[in-house]
């Protein structure tokens, strides 16, 4: 079977913030090849503004499953976590979204691919910088460092925090040498669905 490489954005507002994204990290090394999870930021909620800062953090995840199968992992792990969904932008123990999968252009109701708003988010693409600056969009073809350059100018108050996800597996594959996204996806594949 092939191998896919993800990015997973992570957040969190509610209830040990750090401990729900460690927890997500460890349920998806379940079921992943290799998960290597960026430093966490202390971010401003969007939308909702009148909650608690948000605890953000953006994984590369290896694996076998096709981007619909993560997706349904990816909301059993929310709802192991406690999740419940009251109202967009709600505060929440914990919201995992697909990113992007390996150059996949998808507009499949539950699921678009890329992440439709995902140039938009500082608190995305700033940990997004971090473990795959080269990274490139599969429809506007800027890098990853590129639009984080273009959202400096926000207002928003992030903060790189000390806190480290990195489990003993993820931290095996960084000492390893599997730890960093250099350009487009590790696996050179693109593909385009409609």
């Amino acid at each position: 079977m092939m191998l896919n490489e993800a990015y997973v954005g992570l957040g969190s507002n509610l209830g040990d913030s750090v401990q729900n994204l460690r927890a997500a990290v460890g349920m998806m090394e379940e079921f992943a090849v290799d998960v290597l999870p960026s430093p966490v930021y202390r971010t401003a909620p969007q939308g909702f503004r009148n909650q608690p800062p948000f605890y953000n953090a953006v994984c590369r995840v290896v694996t076998k499953v096709t981007p619909f199968e993560l997706m349904d992992r990816l909301l059993r792990i929310e709802t192991g976590v406690g999740r419940r969904r009251v109202f967009r932008n709600a505060p929440r123990l914990l919201d995992m979204d697909i990113l992007l999968y390996n150059r996949l252009v998808l507009k499949s109701p539950p699921l678009t691919l890329p992440h439709p708003r995902m140039s938009e988010r500082l608190f995305v693409l700033r940990p997004l910088a971090d473990i795959a600056p080269h990274l490139r969009h599969p429809l506007g073809g800027a890098s990853v460092g590129e639009m984080l350059r273009n959202l400096q100018a926000q207002s928003d108050v992030i903060e790189r925090l000390e806190s480290q996800l990195a489990t003993p597996v993820s931290r095996r594959a960084a000492a390893n040498g599997n730890h960093r996204s250099e350009g487009g996806n590790m696996f050179g594949m693109v593909s385009r669905i409609g």
